[in-house]
């Protein structure tokens, strides 16, 4: 990419990857300016951001919170309401790097649209890799669009990559904190509440993805993102738990070398980086003092505990729709256990439910996707939770 300002696409930019990097953009003014910011439903927050940095494009996709915002914003502000119409700003607005930070399967087809455009695509979005992946390779390469990755994991795996051969490479290592219920027993779990789970001890995130480091659905799901972005095999990729969140992810090589990125958790970072590869720029703001750390710890997750993650992991090896399955049932099931319909154990009986029921396929196309994603949420939400 150029030197020139790098115009920036932002899906999600009230979620903590957003803010993250927001800020980022403002510590960089030179640098980066915004052509778009997107969101779900935040329209206070998302006013704000647009005043700030004097946004002239903003996509809302509720409907009735579109209407509010057009209401209040600046009349100068170009307002697209709905996902269709994001869609359309995908492909009306000038933008080098589109930020995909929208949580799970909704920020799959905006995401697919920067890619259409042979974009920068700066994926947080995990899912997109996840329910589309073998498609998605097919994607970046007949649209020659760039894939950096975001996950803090996923982007220390790229960095340690930088320079080496694939056929090097001997296993790759997610490191997962463990999440707030690391120390306790499966049998501790069974009535746990809300506020536990959202209560991650290394990252401020979002209420969907805090429930899923607690139950390591977030690091299943990045296990099956980490196979279609390096293209390697799933009995290559390993998890480990470290429960400080110094070592974001490790490599290791054939001759026995581990290479590892380490720093302060702090998403900014993998942020900053997926907008300025191939180049560092300096950033003061993060510091990482070793002596303060004292040491670091590494351990091997309990898969009785965490059976999300052997879900996804078996998910990933069965392979066609699959994935897609696991990740609408865990959509559904983490909403429920966030208003207080289900127990936190109960999220991986109803994904394994939803397994047994819809029926898988090899090599699905873009279409079969969606419709496995709508018939998933629809037979858990009218078989067991009997809504429409």
């Amino acid at each position: 990419m150029s030197e020139s300002i790098k115009k920036i696409a932002i899906l999600g930019s009230t979620g903590s990857i957003g803010k993250s990097a927001l800020n980022i953009i403002e510590s960089f003014k030179d640098k980066y300016s915004i052509s778009l910011l997107a969101a779900n439903t935040s329209v206070a927050t998302l006013k704000e951001q647009i005043e700030k940095f004097n946004v002239l494009n903003a996509a809302v996709i509720n409907l009735e919170a579109a209407k509010e915002l057009k209401k209040i914003s600046n009349k100068n502000v170009k307002i697209y309401a709905g996902e269709n119409e994001l869609i359309k700003a995908l492909n009306e607005i000038d933008y080098d790097i589109l930020l995909s930070s929208m949580v799970g399967f909704a920020g799959l087809r905006p995401t697919l649209e920067g890619i259409k455009k042979g974009k920068r695509i700066a994926l947080a979005n995990k899912e997109t890799l996840v329910v589309a992946g073998e498609l998605m390779q097919k994607f970046f390469s007949k649209y020659n669009a760039e894939l950096l990755p975001v996950d803090s994991e996923h982007s220390a795996i790229f960095q340690c990559l930088v320079g080496e051969k694939k056929e090097n490479i001997n296993q790759i290592i997610l490191t997962a904190s463990g999440g707030p219920f690391l120390n306790r027993s499966y049998e501790n779990l069974k009535n746990v509440s809300i506020e536990e789970a959202l209560t991650h001890p290394n990252w401020k995130m979002g209420k969907k993805i805090s429930i899923d480091s607690a139950t390591m659905m977030n690091k299943g799901l990045e296990v099956i993102e980490a196979k279609w972005l390096f293209d390697i095999p799933l009995d290559k990729i390993k998890v480990v738990i470290h429960p400080q969140s110094i070592a974001h992810s490790m490599v290791e090589f054939v001759d026995g070398s581990i290479k590892a990125q380490l720093g302060t958790p702090d998403m900014r970072l993998p942020i900053l980086y997926a907008f300025s590869y191939p180049n560092r720029f300096c950033y003061n703001q993060i510091k990482t003092n070793f002596a303060k750390i004292g040491s670091l710890t590494f351990l091997d997750p309990d898969f009785k505990k965490f059976e999300c993650l052997s879900l996804a992991y078996e998910c990933a090896r069965i392979g066609g729709l699959a994935p897609c399955i696991l990740n609408a049932a865990n959509e559904i099931a983490v909403d429920k256990f966030l208003k207080g319909k289900i127990k936190f154990l109960d999220i991986p009986e109803i994904i394994k439910i939803a397994l047994d029921k819809i029926e898988n396929k090899q090599s699905p196309s873009l279409e079969e996707i969606f419709e496995c994603d709508r018939k998933t949420r629809s037979y858990l939400n009218q078989k067991l939770f009997k809504t429409e």
